[in-house]
């Protein structure tokens, strides 16, 4: 009597039941296809997106230096310390990490909706956590290119010392300031329906915690409800524990901050996570 299964019936050796997942750990090849992608889509236009960031990084360097910078040396944990040592470090994370990172995340899935596209990203057999892993992975990919050339650049700029003094405080608070933004990125990208909705972020939320977070200036020489509200400002923790692995010196207790902005990411992953796995916004 012959094995085979009658004809156009899958043998049940090859087929799972319904509702068994084929993939039941990570799917590697899919997660690595996905953030292989989203890197390869920001290095097309790499002029933009990485590029464009670092020379812009470089130009406020180069005007506040040229500005101010010999005459204004700034006072940091007691320390007084050039004015373009103290500025090189927060622009390369403030505008040189965070703003690509965040500018990379709230693109994708954007775009998807916009172009009707979106299925591209939910469809294939990726889980929740492996697709904002993805999303989050390249948006930090960015990041950490346009930092790196913003520092090669700064360190043979005359007059700015960009010596790593803790090389693991620079990529820990780099890595939680990338992924802050990338998080944030991805929660925008959620939410918004229009371009106008992202750029508002950019230009209402993102721009004003940077610039007010002490890339510029030292926060002890504010008053004091301006301190107060630079304190409540994750960017502040993140630029001054940046700062830190240069300096050596900071304005703020570096482990509250590292514990501060860790919680914070946490938190934004697990709300990305929330929203991405019920499709809020995204399978309507």
């Amino acid at each position: 009597m012959s094995s085979q299964p009658p004809i156009g019936e899958i043998p049940s050796a090859i087929r799972s039941a319904p509702g068994v997942p084929v993939i039941r750990n990570v799917n590697w090849g899919g997660l690595k296809t996905l953030y292989v992608k989203e890197v390869r889509r920001f290095f097309k236009v790499q002029l933009q997106t990485v590029w464009a960031p670092a020379i812009t990084t470089l130009l406020f360097l180069i005007v506040f230096t040229i500005a101010t910078g010999s005459k204004s040396p700034v006072h940091v944990g007691g320390i007084v310390v050039p004015f373009a040592d103290f500025i090189a470090p927060g622009l390369i994370i403030s505008q040189g990490m965070m703003g690509p990172a965040f500018a990379n995340a709230s693109f994708s899935l954007l775009v998807g909706k916009i172009q009707g596209t979106i299925v591209d990203y939910l469809q294939p057999p990726l889980s929740t956590a492996e697709l904002l892993a993805a999303l989050v992975g390249g948006a930090m990919t960015r990041a950490f290119i346009v930092g790196f050339i913003c520092w090669c650049a700064m360190a043979l700029y005359p007059g700015v010392h960009v010596t790593p003094v803790y090389p693991l405080a620079i990529l820990w608070f780099g890595f939680l300031g990338a992924a802050f933004l990338s998080f944030l990125g991805v929660l925008t990208s959620i939410w918004a329906e229009k371009f106008d909705h992202a750029a508002a972020v950019t230009n209402f939320v993102i721009a004003p915690l940077s610039l007010l977070s002490g890339t510029f200036y030292s926060v002890d020489r504010l008053a004091p409800a301006f301190r107060a509200f630079s304190h409540a400002n994750p960017f502040f923790y993140i630029i001054s524990g940046f700062r830190y692995g240069f300096l050596g010196t900071s304005d703020s207790p570096v482990a509250l901050g590292s514990v501060a902005i860790l919680a914070v990411d946490i938190a934004l992953g697990v709300t990305c996570y929330l929203l991405l796995r019920k499709g809020w916004k995204l399978k309507n």
